[in-house]
């Protein structure tokens, strides 16, 4: 038993120190996600360790400590995105609906072929503004009936699992489809304007993760993501960003997203809202995200139940209330020369325009 301990405790320490290194590569980035699941592992593998090491031992010591540290280091990761932390983003205290936006996030996976699930949602809940991933030509056709309801609408099929529409109440202008980083990864950029006039300037996004099947290194996500981020860093506008973005909450990249950009994340201090994947319980983590600027408060996030997608839909709706004082995280200038590394020339920047 002791031999097996000691295994597995190298084994975990090895596990948090990984995600450390800088390189790109999918195994290492891997490591980024299961965290709550490593700090589950971490105390049962202290358990063990004061029921079958001698607890005399320096041996034991050593790895009943570097354990302790190892948990806590990947505590530190996902205890914003629970209860026992500050709210980043203020509750709305008033729903006025002129203020308000709703937007309905859903991977639907191009090979479900229950639309009318995702159709009778839409219904249910009556968002402002619906976003659909991995959506073809079947699901195009499928979900026109919306177009009732919601008239204003940004087409990119693909069948390659990264089509994407927009569904929208609400008016939209300036639609662009871009291809950022790879050409056949697109993202929808637009501006949305609310019922009391102000415009919102939105990036729906699902770049590729990295995977054996896809692309090796998370590269191609981390720079369509921080082409994003510098895109909108200085813009005094109202922004929402939302979609798949193949990257859990707490990650480096993430995190180097939020503060390059400046946007909020209304999940902290509220939780996890884990949206894949539907089918494992205990290996599920937040793919789906909404990030917005600090002109708005926020009225409820929710995750709906799985209708069919390995992707749980996303539900966020939004107040608009520039007068509230609310920050993220900052950038330093260490982040600074961390994003020269991962947009590297002669990858091109391509710019967003201002709506």
């Amino acid at each position: 038993m002791p031999s097996l301990l000691t295994a597995l405790t190298f084994l975990f320490i090895t596990a948090t120190i990984l995600p450390l290194l800088r390189c790109s590569h999918w195994l290492i980035r891997t490591f980024d996600f299961p965290r709550l699941q490593f700090i589950i592992a971490g105390c049962i593998l202290l358990i063990s360790q004061v029921l079958f090491m001698p607890n005399t031992s320096p041996l034991f010591f050593t790895y009943f400590t570097l354990t302790m540290l190892s948990i806590i280091w990947q505590l530190w990761w996902v205890l914003p995105y629970t209860r026992f932390w500050r709210k980043e983003v203020q509750t709305s205290k008033e729903h006025n609906p002129k203020n308000q936006l709703t937007i309905l996030n859903y991977n639907v996976l191009m090979t479900n072929r229950n639309a009318e699930a995702l159709i009778e949602l839409v219904k249910l809940h009556n968002p402002d503004v619906l976003v659909t991933l991995e959506s073809d030509k079947w699901w195009e056709k499928a979900l026109s009936t919306l177009t009732q309801e919601m008239p204003y609408t940004v087409n990119c099929s693909l069948d390659n699992l990264y089509g994407m529409h927009v569904f929208s109440k609400l008016p939209l202008a300036d639609q662009e489809i871009k291809y950022l980083v790879e050409n056949k990864i697109p993202s929808i950029h637009t501006s949305i304007t609310l019922k009391n006039g102000v415009k919102v300037r939105a990036h729906f996004l699902h770049p590729a993760p990295p995977s054996p099947t896809e692309n090796e290194r998370s590269s191609q996500r981390d720079a369509e993501l921080i082409m994003v981020a510098k895109s909108i860093a200085k813009t005094k506008q109202p922004v929402v960003v939302s979609g798949d973005l193949n990257d859990v909450a707490w990650s480096s990249t993430t995190r180097l997203f939020r503060k390059i950009s400046g946007l909020l994340d209304p999940r902290i201090g509220r939780g996890m809202f884990n949206t894949f994947h539907t089918s494992y319980l205990f290996a599920r983590w937040p793919l789906d995200h909404l990030f917005h600027s600090q002109h708005f408060t926020l009225s409820q996030i929710k995750r709906l139940p799985a209708i069919g997608s390995d992707h749980f839909p996303l539900l966020t709706t939004l107040s608009y209330n520039p007068h509230k004082k609310q920050t993220g995280i900052k950038a330093q200038h260490s982040d600074i020369e961390r994003t020269k590394n991962i947009i590297p020339s002669p990858l091109s920047f391509f710019p967003l325009s201002e709506s």
